[in-house]
């Protein structure tokens, strides 16, 4: 039988394809422009009146390149624009936070330990952090203090950090950062959908109308561009980092996070300045590394032991309640719980993979849909079958999940 578990599995997967194919084009686009634009050469007066110009060659062939500073003096009849790449990604990741961790919120939103809320009020919270984050960062941008990038950029990650340690303070450390790199996505690409589309369409009107557009509607469109260029990269690592439990399992998850918003500054600034032909920044590597290895540092810290026996949530207690649990609890012992323990027997792990325990009936009945299909309708654990688990475990914890579905 073709299960709605099975089903909700596969259209993860394609959503989340989905979401890392537009991701890669988006996140293309955005650093090729950015790097154009910073490399472009202004030292010479252009026969088309262009603001600079730069010579490119790639696939066996060589592109002139020209820019023109707020407009060219009539509209072209093929021009391109570049926003569907980041609207197609953020609705494939809001798609994706639904998916996972609003219909999934007793595993993966909510966790007790953290902050004992309901999962209505857990989606609440998600949705208008999300809304709001934007309204917010937009009011800063308008306010005196977007005439001044550096005080700008203090201020926004100041409003960052504060968000990392809420966030954590809320959901579980696997969602907290997960939110974290939605709301910065969220700024992004309402960034484009709010701002930078809407000037350059009227720019475009104007031109078509025959007036001359306002240089100030290129500047305000570059200034928010630029801030989604430095803030890709660390949304890029708090979007991968719930396969990591030392990055969200940490006690100091929020820092964590704060630094990796620092890393991204360092290392945008070092490709930024090399596009400009403005030196040689190697010292933003060394910043890098230093963060880094503060970060691996801090995630040493005790692990939350957010899995410890405890009253079960309603989905679980079904579980845990179901005929064949307590076979399924032996089984899972058997050949889980040397990986897949506070303090893992196995040779060479020191930690339980991906954060998940398996030592206690609650644990067992909490991750009951991520045995079934990892152990039940799929072979993918134990990994390489090394604990030996049989068919016919295989089939009762099949059956065991299937009677509760």
């Amino acid at each position: 039988m073709y299960d709605f578990a099975v089903m909700g599995a596969w259209l993860e997967f394609a959503v989340r394809w989905l979401h890392v194919i537009t991701a890669i084009a988006w996140i293309g686009s955005s650093f090729y422009f950015i790097a154009l634009d910073l490399g472009l050469r202004r030292d010479r007066r252009l026969e088309t009146g262009a603001d600079g110009e730069e010579w490119q060659v790639h696939g066996g062939g060589f592109y002139h390149i020209q820019k023109y500073m707020v407009a060219p003096e009539r509209m072209p009849d093929d021009l391109i624009w570049f926003k569907w790449e980041s609207y197609a990604t953020w609705l494939s990741g809001f798609a994706l936070l639904v998916l996972v961790y609003y219909l999934g919120a007793e595993f993966y939103l909510i966790d007790a330990n953290v902050l004992d809320i309901p999962v209505w009020a857990g989606v609440l919270i998600s949705l208008a952090s999300l809304g709001l984050g934007w309204l917010a960062y937009d009011l800063i941008c308008n306010s005196p203090l977007g005439d001044n990038n550096t005080r700008l950029m203090i201020v926004l990650y100041i409003i960052l950090v504060g968000m990392a340690y809420f966030y954590t303070q809320v959901f579980s450390g696997r969602a907290a950062l997960l939110h974290l790199g939605a709301f910065t996505a969220t700024i992004m690409s309402a960034n484009v959908f709010m701002i930078i589309i809407p000037n350059q369409k009227i720019v475009v009107a104007d031109l078509l109308a025959g007036r001359t557009p306002d240089a100030k509607y290129g500047k305000i469109a570059k200034q928010r561009s630029t801030h989604n260029n430095y803030l890709t990269l660390p949304v890029l690592f708090l979007m991968l980092s719930n396969h990591y439990p030392l990055a969200f399992a940490s006690e100091y998850n929020w820092l964590i996070a704060s630094l990796v918003f620092l890393m991204g500054v360092t290392i945008r600034h070092y490709f930024n300045t090399i596009h400009a032909k403005q030196g040689n920044p190697t010292w933003t590597w060394a910043a890098t590394a230093i963060l880094f290895l503060i970060i691996a540092w801090l995630s040493t810290a005790p692990l939350f032991q957010n899995q410890d026996d405890q009253a079960m949530t309603e989905t679980a207690q079904r579980f845990a309640a179901a005929d064949g649990f307590d076979e399924v609890h032996d089984i899972v012992l058997g050949r889980c719980s040397m990986c897949h323990a506070r303090e893992p027997v196995w040779s060479g792990l020191h930690w339980p993979p991906k954060g998940v325990m398996l030592e206690t009936e609650a644990q067992i009945a909490q991750q009951a849909r991520a045995i079934y299909l990892q152990s039940g309708v799929s072979h993918a654990m134990p990994p390489a079958n090394l604990s030996y688990m049989e068919d016919d475990e295989r089939a009762k914890i099949i059956a065991w999940f299937q009677s509760v579905n």
